[in-house]
């Protein structure tokens, strides 16, 4: 079992940055691979980013390439999100997942852990 906690989120206006953290525990070797989620306001949870700890391989949704940038601390356990020029749209629920298996990143079934989330607004 991985626990994970998520910091970061906030309220800025279109164009400004935000970083999340997440911090993982527990098993944490066991983790294949790392991913943000974002549920926007009545809409369903979507992959923003993922990272593989074992390679640092990363995969991006593309509403959010070349704005996001994910990374994970192997020392410390942390999975980050580096998001600038925000956008309304990018306004959700943030959540951080780990999964233990392979299979697509996108795929929120195939993740058994899961933060509770941090909110992001971005304004017009």
């Amino acid at each position: 079992q991985v626990q994970l906690v998520e910091s970061g989120g906030g309220s800025v206006q279109a164009g400004g940055s935000l970083r999340l953290a997440c911090v993982a525990s527990g098993r944490t070797s066991s983790i294949a691979y790392i991913t943000w989620f974002r549920q926007p306001p009545g809409k369903e949870r979507e992959g923003v980013a993922s990272i593989y700890p074992e390679t640092d391989v990363d995969y991006y949704d593309a509403s959010v390439k070349d704005r996001f940038t994910v990374s994970y601390d192997k020392d410390k356990h942390t999975l980050s999100l580096q998001m600038n020029n925000l956008k309304p749209e990018d306004t959700g629920m943030y959540f951080c997942a780990a999964s233990t298996r392979g299979g697509s990143w996108w795929f929120s079934q195939l993740y058994e852990n899961w933060g509770r989330g941090t909110l992001v607004t971005v304004s017009s």
